[in-house]
């Protein structure tokens, strides 16, 4: 653990650094990246920053750095990718005789908040080397036209293969807690002990579920269990106060009101009419 990350710019006479610039990021505006470029790192080289309002990321092309942040230590090989959300204090240093890599600033936007991690994350075995090529031409390339034809590689790897992973990770683990939940709809779920089977914090629980079901987890909940109430309504003999409890409602007023605000009629009235 380490709590006493600082601000540090320390950067030697040995480090090259080529900053896309703001002209150019602004023809790309609409990927949202804040910040670019592509560094050539040896000697002295460290930099920390104490809550970022960017999200970071760190792709490392030849030699080893270092990361460190409240939680843990990581060795930053080539291939990897480290992705540090917003507020993520962080430190990163050189730890072999040279470091070089890319690296991008997203901005908190709607546009990357599925891959805002709770904390950071490193990938191995990452092949980003088409993404490298483009910010090279980004830097170097003086006509604006052709500098357009490289827009969509850095389009493609940003969304497929740098966060791709993420997001199907994250959607898998979306689809294991509403299994679970569909398995269990008697059970009395809130949103503390949906965070605790995801390992989630609610917010970033809710703007994942937004994000794949334009939902927040309570209507995702609610919409399961009406969808099993309307299964038990047509195939049982059931009471309608039974099918509540099964469904996770104790209360059968408030199940009734659930049910008619989704399907525009009272559970009685839904099964007498498909009857």
């Amino acid at each position: 653990m380490n709590n006493h990350i600082k601000d540090v710019l320390d950067i030697g006479p040995n480090c090259y650094e080529r900053f896309i610039k703001s002209t150019v990021l602004a023809e790309i505006e609409s990927l949202d990246i804040t910040l670019a470029g592509c560094s050539n790192l040896s000697g002295k080289y460290c930099v920390g920053r104490t809550s970022p309002v960017e999200i970071t990321l760190f792709y490392t092309l030849k030699g080893q750095g270092k990361l460190i942040t409240a939680e843990n230590e990581y060795s930053l090989l080539p291939n990897t990718l480290a992705i540090l959300p917003t507020k993520q204090s962080f430190e990163v240093s050189i730890a072999a005789k040279q470091w070089d890599i890319i690296w991008l600033n997203l901005a908190n936007s709607k546009r990357w908040q599925h891959v805002n991690l709770e904390q950071a994350q490193v990938l191995v075995a990452q092949k980003l080397e088409p993404l490298h090529y483009a910010m090279e031409i980004l830097y170097s390339e003086p006509d604006a036209t052709l500098r357009q034809s490289v827009f969509p590689i850095l389009n493609k790897y940003l969304n497929t293969a740098i966060l791709g992973d993420n997001q199907n990770k994250a959607n898998t683990r979306l689809q294991h807690l509403f299994q679970d939940i569909e398995k269990r709809l008697q059970y009395d779920w809130t949103i503390d002990e949906m965070c605790k089977v995801v390992h989630y914090s609610p917010p970033h629980l809710h703007r994942l579920c937004q994000n794949q079901f334009a939902q927040s987890p309570i209507q995702k909940l609610i919409e399961l269990r009406i969808q099993r109430a309307k299964n038990l309504l047509l195939n049982t003999r059931w009471p309608v106060q039974h099918i509540a409890g099964y469904v996770g409602y104790t209360n059968i007023f408030n199940f009734s009101k659930s049910f008619k605000k989704l399907q525009g009629q009272s559970p009685s009235e839904f099964r007498r009419n498909h009857n």
